[in-house]
């Protein structure tokens, strides 16, 4: 018999659940939990095998059922191997590679002979592999075969933490694929995690008293002309970019700024001075009201991406910020520099690999100017939306969103840091609403707003299927991070909290809600991860990540790289 077969028995037989065995055995829910559904077991002669067998033999004292201690150990220990498989690691490392280097499930299926959906379902942790070790095989041949460029290589040496020099030769690859993939391998680095994380903690109110952004006050020189300049090297193309920056602020014009490189990151990304300088720059053009276009560079390591975008945060919250990218081949022999704003433009390049013998050049000649604003144009024309930002003051255009995108043929995934509003009832929502002191003003516009959310969902739910995740908050964890009504769609600024009996209502209607639709499935966990972030992924066409506060805004992901690095996304669990 299996280890976590073995565990519920007794777990059957003393009639307790995995809160109450966690209590006695001092272990994790979230940890029982992944005993009892096989995705991890404890070492044999370990502390928490140990422990284990102490809670099952408490539980079964209390309630007079007759069990030795000794012989619960020893039918525990009989099912395990001195060898610990942690499937759970194996699903994590599966879904963390599979979104770094994109792998498309179809072709990843086709290359290691396993059926895609024993693939989706090894994902998800609804089953393990039989031969776990001809798995893990067949997936880094595969990766060894399939995915060998620089980009590529540079991406996996990120992941599982090695030089790029290691993998080289590609038995050496392989090997190193192996080692991480390995049963006993440690957790990873998730960089998309690591982005929702400081999404959820980022408060633009205390940013903008952090850098003393209400404090900037944006210079006038009357006369100040900036003058065409050349730039060799990289410390002279960091004052090139600075000098740019300079010029756009103190001109007159107010035309919008564009920006667009692939040049390296890595040499400037070193400079902590020229970094602060750099978005003291961009603070002072936002604070002066011009608007960016940004075309970002997506054909960066993973991780770059990911570090980038995370950076943009505080900038995309300002509204004023539109990012794009470019799609298909890129060369990556030549790299390119363009910027260019009403009255001055800067435009570099470099052979990729040899950074320091670029050159940028800046120039406020007018027919220079008018022949870069041509090439904007060029460039914006052939670009595509990276995300859709919606602020407040395009409420009107997110609604309109989201309503068209409700009769588009499309299944959903959403992760909640709440509950679902459209699962509350109406006198509830009026009860909360006014217990928190609203105005009647709000109070009808959000009622107003949960009406149309209810609308959309119904919709959906006609010929597509939702999946929601939330979690379930026992009154201690309540009391200890008491959840709000998720009400990001409405724009609504403040957060509105529940009493925990008005918590426990709207998750019955929720659970009803869920009991009489049958394309809708509610998933009930304890990850608890966020409290300030929602996800809704329209899977295979766009992701929406809504930050319910300090503001509220929405970013919808276009971008298919990034959005399926969202849709591999696995919520961590906080134990």
């Amino acid at each position: 018999m299996i280890f976590s077969k073995k565990l519920n028995n007794y777990i059957k037989l003393i009639n307790c659940s995995s809160k109450d065995l966690s209590s006695t055995s001092s272990i994790s829910p979230a940890v029982i939990s992944r005993y009892r559904n096989g995705e991890r077991t404890p070492k044999v002669n370990s502390v928490q095998l140990e422990q284990l067998s102490n809670g099952i033999y408490k539980i079964a004292v209390e309630k007079g059922i007759d069990l030795s201690k000794e012989v619960i150990l020893k039918e525990l220990s009989n099912t395990l191997s001195d060898i610990v498989i942690d499937f759970e690691q194996l699903r994590k490392n599966l879904n963390d590679i599979i979104s770094v280097l994109n792998i498309n499930i179809s072709e990843l299926s086709r290359g290691i002979c396993f059926d895609s959906s024993m693939i989706s379902k090894i994902r998800s942790g609804k089953r393990n592999p039989a031969n776990i070790g001809i798995f893990v095989d067949s997936i880094c041949n595969f990766i060894v075969r399939k995915y060998k460029s620089d980009t590529d290589k540079k991406a996996i040496c990120s992941l599982i933490e090695c030089n790029y020099e290691d993998i080289l030769i590609s038995s050496n690859y392989l090997d190193k694929l192996k080692k991480w993939f390995s049963l006993n391998a440690t957790s990873s680095h998730n960089y998309i995690n690591d982005f929702f994380k400081n999404l959820n903690e980022f408060d633009l109110e205390q940013y903008i008293k952090a850098i003393k952004f209400d404090e900037m006050k944006v210079p006038s020189l009357p006369f100040y002309k900036s003058s065409s300049k050349t730039y060799y090297g990289i410390e002279e193309m960091k004052q090139g970019e600075l000098d740019f920056f300079k010029a756009t602020v103190l001109s007159k014009s107010n035309d919008s700024i564009f920006m667009c490189s692939d040049m390296p990151m890595e040499d400037m990304a070193k400079d902590v001075d020229f970094g602060k300088k750099w978005m003291f720059a961009i603070a002072m053009t936002l604070k002066k009201g011009l608007h960016l276009n940004i075309i970002h560079n997506i054909n960066r390591p993973f991780n770059e991406m990911m570090l980038g975008l995370e950076s943009w945060i505080p900038i995309y919250m300002t509204g004023q910020v539109s990012p794009y990218y470019l799609s298909g081949f890129q060369d990556n022999t030549y790299c390119h520099f363009n910027y260019v704003s009403g009255s001055i433009a800067l435009a570099g390049e470099c052979i990729n690999g040899y950074h320091n013998k670029g050159k940028y050049h800046l120039t406020s000649n007018k027919s220079d100017i008018a022949y870069y604003k041509e090439k904007v144009k060029c460039l914006l024309n052939k670009a595509k939306p990276l995300m859709d930002i919606y602020r407040i003051d395009s409420k009107n255009s997110f609604n309109a969103f989201i309503m068209s995108d409700s009769n588009i043929k499309g299944n959903h995934r959403r992760i909640f840091s709440s509950l679902p509003i459209h699962t509350i009832s109406d006198d509830l929502l009026l009860k909360i609403l006014k217990r928190n002191n609203l105005s009647d003003k709000n109070i009808e516009s959000i009622i107003d707003s949960v009406n149309n959310e209810r609308q959309v969902i119904k919709s959906i739910l006609k010929e597509n299927f939702i999946e929601d995740e939330i979690s379930e908050f026992s009154k201690e964890e309540f009391e200890k991070h008491t959840p709000s009504l998720s009400l990001s769609d409405t724009f609504y600024e403040n957060k509105i909290s529940y009493n925990y009996d008005e918590y426990l209502e709207h998750l019955k209607y929720t659970k009803k809600y869920n009991n009489s639709n049958k394309n809708y499935k509610l998933s009930i966990d304890n990850t608890n991860a966020f409290r300030n972030i929602d996800i809704d992924m329209n899977i295979r066409k766009w992701v929406k990540i809504s930050k319910n506060v300090h503001p509220t805004i929405h970013f919808v992901i276009h971008n298919p790289k990034l959005r399926n690095a969202i849709e591999n996304f696995v919520v961590p669990v906080i134990e």
